[in-house]
């Protein structure tokens, strides 16, 4: 009787050891994956932060017209560049061709004909940029109005 309660306290006591072990292994993964995911979450902000820090950097380098820029970006959602690709337009020159591509998009993704709203309200912000980025240009006498073009053709 005294060899079965040994053989039964060694074997608890083994199977408790076991499991001591496995507690910790599993301790251990825990901590290394939570390391892990705080070192690259760690690295990813520092990635964005340096990069915000470029984009102001390049903004202030650029002077005022810059800064108008971000707040015109900031203000349609999508940058200057992002809107040009959207309505397929190389210059902002070519009000024609923006007016062209807008309506044809426009009505292309409209939701009666299987479009997509999103896709809408993208081209609606497209349109809008570009049309912020005319006016700040009509403003600084950069480009001709549309009426002055117009007289400058016929002439």
């Amino acid at each position: 009787h005294k060899l079965s309660v040994m053989v039964s306290y060694v074997t608890l006591n083994t199977s408790s050891i076991h499991h001591v072990e496995q507690a910790r292994f599993i301790a251990q993964l825990v901590t290394l994956g939570a390391q892990l995911v705080g070192k690259a979450f760690t690295q990813a902000l520092r990635e964005e932060f340096r990069a915000a820090s470029a984009t102001k950097k390049a903004a202030e380098q650029s002077g005022r017209d810059g800064a108008n820029s971000v707040k015109a970006s900031a203000y349609t959602g999508m940058s200057l560049e992002e809107a040009k690709q959207i309505l397929n337009v190389r210059e902002l020159n070519d009000l024609d061709a923006v007016a062209k591509n807008y309506e044809h998009l426009f009505k292309s993704n409209d939701k009666s004909v299987g479009g997509s709203f999103y896709l809408q309200s993208k081209i609606v912000r497209a349109k809008e940029r570009i049309e912020l980025e005319l006016d700040k240009k009509i403003s600084s006498d950069q480009i001709k109005p549309p009426e002055t073009q117009s007289e400058t053709k016929q002439n």
